[in-house]
């Protein structure tokens, strides 16, 4: 009890009780709100009023324009502002109470459609919002009085909450209950293994193209904020039927402070994780991510897993069988290594990655190779792979995106939809 409690406190001091809008922004735009109405710059008529202040109060607040706000809370805050002609800022408690009455932080709020996966700490429902009668996701992390939350969940929601980003999953809202804390996720409607396993693990080269460019955009913009993620695989590449790509289930992921702190090797899936965590290697900083890309690459290009091992010494035999046997050259201080010394690996030449990857162009195969070298600080990193000539054919404007936008528009016709990015067709596979 004492341990749930501590949890608590820490959870609260740490966590907002909702993530869709920052405190700070929620206040200025109240008062700015407040201020407006009082200058007599918002005026609404009786019969439309819900509609301008809904429409007034979304935009500024920075919430979706789609959402529909509780009656209650709107006459409420016309009311306080025809009350209050000169309105104090909004305290710590007053922008708790605004958010809940909207309807965040409740679990009334979001309708259960259907169970979409269980794991060991959490089950995921497909859910729909009240809010917008948008779908979402519903990640219920179940609370163990003696133990608390686990620490994936906590990782991922102190991540997720300051990324903002049109290839990163949104985390919407946080509801946190006695016996679990939920999760409320934007909605996708597959992930890449799904995604490969309908199209008979036959994907067009231009949409592995497509999904690599959004892979590295979103993970360029972790790196740049010392975040790994940590177990990138196919799973955990969620896509809609836009085709946008985007990375999800950060519970494994890491805040860095320098490349030389410790971490636990106990990361990363196995047939994803780089050879220098399979040796035990505990100092790793973002190419620990960057072997996982290349490895998925191959995957979309071919069909298949790129090293698909059992354990870990069947997952090297794979890597070096392929890669070459590391020596002093492609891997320097492996000599010295003691846990590959004791494997008594033989002396495997590298294979040209051409004869197993045929559907990539000489761009591609260059582009893969640089993601899969040994060496970690001669490793690709993602904002340099984002610049590669592989992706030229996607125009240059493609650099110039914001944050969050993919600069993706739907068109549909009668037999498919297909989207446009940067004047070509991504297809449905």
């Amino acid at each position: 009890m004492h341990k749930m409690k501590n949890f608590k406190r820490r959870f609260s001091l740490s966590v907002p009780r909702t993530e869709t809008i920052e405190e700070n922004e929620f206040t200025e735009q109240i008062n700015q709100l407040n201020i407006r109405h009082t200058q007599g710059v918002v005026i609404y008529k009786q019969t439309d009023q819900w509609l301008s202040l809904n429409d007034d109060v979304s935009k500024r607040m920075s919430l979706p324009m789609d959402i529909r706000l509780p009656p209650e809370f709107l006459r409420k805050l016309q009311l306080e502002s025809e009350n209050s002609p000169h309105c104090k800022p909004l305290s710590r408690m007053s922008r708790r109470a605004s958010l809940s009455d909207i309807g965040f932080g409740k679990l009334e709020t979001y309708v259960k459609l259907g169970k979409l996966g269980e794991g060991t700490y959490a089950t995921v429902f497909k859910g729909r919002s009240k809010l917008t009668e948008n779908l979402v996701a519903l990640k219920e992390i179940r609370l163990e009085h003696e133990e608390g939350a686990p620490c994936t969940a906590i990782r991922e929601v102190s991540l997720l909450k300051n990324l903002k980003h049109a290839n990163i999953v949104t985390l919407h809202d946080i509801i946190h209950t006695d016996r679990c804390l939920t999760l409320v996720f934007e909605y996708l409607d597959s992930d890449l293994k799904q995604y490969l396993d309908n199209c008979g693990n036959l994907m067009s080269m231009h949409n592995v193209k497509i999904f690599m460019f959004q892979l590295l955009r979103g993970l360029s913009y972790c790196h740049k904020r010392k975040i790994l993620h940590r177990d990138l695989k196919p799973q955990n590449l969620l896509i809609n039927d836009k085709g946008e790509l985007k990375l999800a289930d950060f519970g494994l992921a890491r805040a860095k402070s320098v490349p030389t702190k410790t971490y636990s090797n106990e990361v990363v899936t196995l047939w994803y994780r780089p050879p220098d965590v399979l040796l035990g290697s505990t100092e790793y900083s973002t190419p620990i991510d960057m072997w996982g890309v290349g490895c998925i690459l191959y995957e979309m290009a071919t069909g298949r897993p790129m090293f698909p091992g059992a354990t870990v010494k069947e997952e090297l035999h794979l890597v070096f069988r392929l890669m070459g046997t590391p020596t002093e050259d492609t891997w320097p201080g492996i000599s010295s290594n003691d846990e590959f010394r004791s494997y008594l690996f033989p002396q495997y030449r590298s294979q040209a990655l051409i004869n197993h990857v045929p559907r990539l162009d000489t761009e591609g195969i260059d582009l893969l190779s640089a993601l899969l070298l040994y060496d970690t600080r001669s490793r690709i990193s993602s904002e340099a792979a984002l610049r590669h000539p592989h992706f030229l054919t996607l125009g240059e404007n493609i650099h110039s995106l914001a944050d969050s936008k993919t600069h993706t528009h739907t068109l549909t016709n009668s037999i498919e939809a297909i989207l446009v990015i940067q004047h070509t067709l991504w297809r449905p596979y």
